[in-house]
């Protein structure tokens, strides 16, 4: 079974609604500087309906106030703050990485899995299936897919070993 994590920027119950339970939702709203909880909440209910887990992006306080299921760490985030912090057992913590480097930091963040990218979309963090392999058996963390995988590329993930995703346009 392929675990996937859906990155959402806007509360769309349409888009919610399709996914199935395999499905984590994030929500990353980097378009304004302070996050609107009452859509954090709203997504939260819809979420709890359709028993999918629900992570908020970048902000820990709000997610373990809104006792969410976890929150994703975005690689730019270099703080440490977070360490400092007490949560209820199953709340997890995941982050992003690009290169050796923020891999190591996400590590010293105590992350449980991290998001490495980009495995089949060419952009600037393009890493392609033999560096994507390198870089992930150099961290014993779980590590999760991002980066152009589609409907006709997802069963390439079984031969890098990995069943677990993230993405955007997948799910819309």
């Amino acid at each position: 079974m392929i675990r996937k994590y859906y990155f959402i920027n806007k509360f769309d119950t349409n888009n919610i609604n399709k996914q199935d339970k395999q499905t984590t939702i994030i929500y990353r709203n980097y378009s304004s500087k302070k996050i609107d909880e009452s859509v954090v909440i709203k997504i939260k209910k819809l979420c709890k309906k359709k028993k999918l887990k629900f992570f908020l992006s970048n902000n820990i306080k709000l997610a373990i106030k809104l006792d969410l299921d976890g929150v994703y760490i975005p690689a730019f985030n270099k703080s440490f703050k977070h360490l400092s912090y007490s949560f209820k057992k199953q709340f997890k913590i995941i982050g992003s990485a690009h290169n050796l480097r923020e891999i190591r930091r996400k590590e010293s963040q105590n992350v449980e899995k991290i998001v490495l990218s980009s495995l089949f979309k060419r952009n600037k963090n393009y890493l392609g299936i033999n560096k994507f392999k390198l870089l992930s058996r150099l961290t014993k963390k779980n590590i999760i897919v991002l980066g152009g995988v589609s409907k006709d590329n997802i069963k390439k993930l079984k031969l890098i070993n990995k069943f677990e995703f993230a993405g955007i346009s997948y799910f819309e």
